[in-house]
């Protein structure tokens, strides 16, 4: 601090906390003693004691009290007002504080005091530019320029500061200034650049950009610079000039691959695009997470024949590339997902989480993808091992529970779908998921009440819920009780599903089991035009039996037998005895 040694620990007692009143008259007071000439020579115990304050008061700054820290800065400053550095630094706790006017007054002051200090100009210029006062703060660099040597690398704030006013001609004059100070320099040909294109005058900012790689022979990325500046301004033909005159400076230059790829694509030619493409990820030096926003570009774009091999090769050669890149198995996961390659997603993504577990997302698609492939050995391993990490999710309880249930494992599957089922919140086709699945397991141990009352809960959060109208219709057909309920729930599901041979076969038996057999055949004749499920031959034969066409019944029955598993029990007695058992 200018004027002030380092105090010494201890050397003075805290001094006693002003009350609102005092800080507002002492700050009146400081004002109008900064206006004054310069205070007598301060006495040694003066000059101690306002150093200690001094300190104090930085001490609160750093600690963010800034009530504290203007108590003890006014208190020094009302001893010693023409000491530059504490008008600073009381200007700075305002600034801090949100009192932009007294932060102004007293870095003003500051100045003043010290003409020669940059830090106290920076300080009124952050002030001022705070305020949106972009004239004051123009100046104060401009003085801070002017006054301070060596400080001509503010230069580069004063042009920021007309930019900001959109004063292009003073901008580029300071940039001028700044030029024969440092010489040719990126970011004084970039600004300049930037000017010239809001000016329009786009031979400027390409002359600027020559001028800079003629400076720097041998710097690639000046060249691409200018070879992106030409594709942005639709000067194709320079731009591809160019960014191959960065490839000769190095040859295997991601951006400038890059480049000539937006290039080619706006000139529609789709080959040469996409050829240069695949260059660019072959490098390392294309950064990962460009690579995956590329990615992300082509995910949006899928499926799409026209474009779903390039997304997979450009996804295989990010993984080969970087290997050890969770989000690089992650995004190539999404692709084979969307391209309809199901298990070499699920074993990309597997490979992403062996890198990173931590993401939920991923483990989610692992655990839909074990489910859409039916693999239910595979969905308990996945859903385990993910619930050891996020206990809370439930759709991996879900999951969890209707793998048990698959398994015939029922009373486990019980377990993690009513402990899963506590979790839902904010989910209502969730929740009514998780009761269907209930139904179905308490029926499979013959806990009927408890099916029924999961399947009533279900249908209660979502009528429409077509798996619940569908189980439950069946399972009371099949123990014979409330059929008129069954066909209702069956009758609407098929009203929306006219063509579906499960829901078919489920409202035929329904109306089997009402012996409403040419209601019954009728629906079956249906579900045969596209089903080859043993269970439903198998209907169809037990209703021709019933309407007394017994020789039909058992062709049938001997074609539900050849169609594999999926029949009943009964079904070779009825062979052997050419009878009906139920």
């Amino acid at each position: 601090m200018a004027g002030y040694a380092q105090a010494d620990g201890g050397a003075a007692a805290p001094p006693v906390k002003l009350t609102r009143k005092e800080r507002r008259e002492l700050a009146r007071k400081a004002e109008l003693e900064a206006k004054k000439p310069a205070a007598r020579n301060l006495t040694e115990h003066e000059r101690e004691q306002s150093e200690a304050l001094f300190v104090e008061g930085v001490k609160h700054i750093m600690l963010e009290d800034y009530t504290k820290a203007l108590e003890r800065l006014l208190k020094a400053y009302a001893i010693n007002p023409q000491n530059a550095a504490v008008n600073y630094k009381i200007a700075e706790a305002n600034l801090l504080s949100g009192n932009m006017r007294d932060a102004a007054n007293y870095a003003e002051a500051a100045t003043r005091l010290d003409s020669k200090n940059a830090y106290y100009y920076l300080l009124l210029a952050q002030v001022q530019a705070t305020q949106k006062q972009y004239d004051a703060a123009t100046r104060t660099y401009a003085t801070l320029i002017k006054e301070v040597p060596d400080s001509g690398g503010y230069l580069f704030n004063l042009a920021d500061l007309y930019l900001a006013q959109n004063r292009l001609p003073d901008a580029l004059a300071t940039l001028d200034q700044a030029e024969k100070q440092f010489g040719q320099v990126d970011e004084i040909s970039f600004k300049k650049q930037q000017i010239f294109l809001k000016q329009n005058k786009l031979d400027l900012a390409i002359a600027e950009g020559e001028k800079l790689i003629k400076a720097n022979p041998t710097e690639a990325r000046y060249v691409l610079a200018q070879a992106e500046m030409y594709a942005n301004n639709n000067r194709l033909p320079d731009a591809i000039r160019v960014a191959q005159q960065a490839l000769k400076l190095e040859g295997d230059n991601p951006q400038a691959h890059m480049i000539l790829a937006a290039v080619y694509k706006q000139q529609n030619k789709s080959a040469e695009a996409e050829e240069e493409i695949k260059q660019a990820f072959n490098s390392p030096a294309l950064d990962i997470d460009d690579k995956v926003r590329i990615l992300v570009g082509y995910i949006k774009q899928l499926p799409n024949p026209a474009v779903n091999q390039t997304a997979l090769d450009l996804a295989a050669t990010t993984v080969r590339v970087h290997p050890k890149e969770a989000k690089a198995y992650a995004v190539a996961g999404d692709i084979q997902t969307l391209t309809d390659n199901k298990k070499d997603a699920r074993d990309t993504y597997l490979k992403a989480l062996k890198l990173d577990n931590s993401k939920f997302q991923i483990w989610q698609q692992v655990v839909l993808i074990d489910a859409e492939l039916n693999q239910t050995d595979s969905l308990l391993v996945h859903t385990d091992k993910a619930l050891e990490l996020f206990p809370n999710q439930a759709a991996l309880w879900f999951y969890n529970g209707v793998a048990h249930v698959l398994n015939k494992q029922y009373l486990k599957g019980v377990k993690a779908l009513e402990h899963g089922r506590k979790l839902v919140t904010g989910n209502s086709e969730l929740l009514s998921q998780f009761d269907t699945q209930l139904g179905d397991a308490y029926y499979e141990l013959k806990q009927y009440d408890r099916s029924d009352a999961a399947y009533e809960a279900a249908l209660a959060t979502d009528p429409d819920n077509v798996s619940a109208l569908n189980n439950y219709s069946y399972y009371l057909s099949v123990r014979g009780v409330k059929l008129d309920k069954a066909k209702q729930m069956a009758g609407k599901v098929v009203k929306q599903h006219p063509n579906n041979d499960t829901y078919l076969d489920t409202y035929a038996w329904v109306l089997y089991k009402m012996k409403d057999y040419a209601g019954a055949r009728t629906h079956l004749e249906k579900a045969l035009q596209t089903s080859k499920d043993a269970a439903v031959i198998e209907h169809y034969g037990d209703v021709l039996y019933q309407l007394g066409e017994k020789d039909k019944a058992v062709a049938e029955w001997q074609r539900a037998k050849q169609a594999g598993p999926g029949a009943s029990q009964l079904l070779d007695r009825k062979l052997k005895d050419r009878k009906l058992y139920e």
